[in-house]
């Protein structure tokens, strides 16, 4: 607890903080604790309980039709052991009535050990023109666990019926 006494003078604690030449980073923490929480692993700083955030990217999001187009989904946060986005399928629903379906066989899930997967990517070409908004969805058997989308604009190529 830091505080200044009437007379204006720093605390004692200040003090002798100040002349035992330790030396503190923004918002008062001694710079030796301000190494130790950069210097953990990604996933050991989230809070057990953070819930991983899922976004989708397209690259590039206007092409001319038929041009391939990648598609990257990120899961973002929580630790890396997640149970619930362990082994998860990721389905992608393109928009022009196409889907596809990507499962990965996995060990049996095991709290510490086990990691999520973190990034889902596929690549898609469009023939029609149009805009086409994008889902990824992640399952866990027949259950949605999250889901991004992203939108995209197809140029020239065949007007759909």
């Amino acid at each position: 607890m830091r505080r200044a006494l009437a007379s204006g003078r720093p605390s004692r604690y200040n003090r002798a903080m100040h002349e035992s030449g330790s030396r503190r980073c923004a918002g008062g923490i001694p710079a030796g604790l301000a190494l130790l929480v950069l210097a953990l692993p990604a996933g050991a700083a989230a809070q057990d309980g953070e819930r991983p955030e899922l976004t989708l990217r397209a690259r590039p999001n206007v092409a001319f039709a038929p041009n391939p187009i990648s598609f990257t989904g990120l899961l973002r946060g929580g630790a890396d052991d997640y149970e619930d986005f362990y082994c998860v399928s990721a389905e992608w629903d393109w928009d022009d009535g196409t889907v596809s379906e990507s499962v990965f066989d996995c060990e049996p899930y095991e709290p510490g050990v086990s990691e999520i997967r973190r990034r889902f990517s596929r690549r898609h070409t469009y023939q029609s023109a149009g805009r086409y908004e994008i889902r990824l969805n992640l399952k866990r058997r027949d259950d949605v666990v999250t889901s991004a989308r992203v939108r995209v604009t197809i140029q020239g190529g065949r007007f759909p019926d």
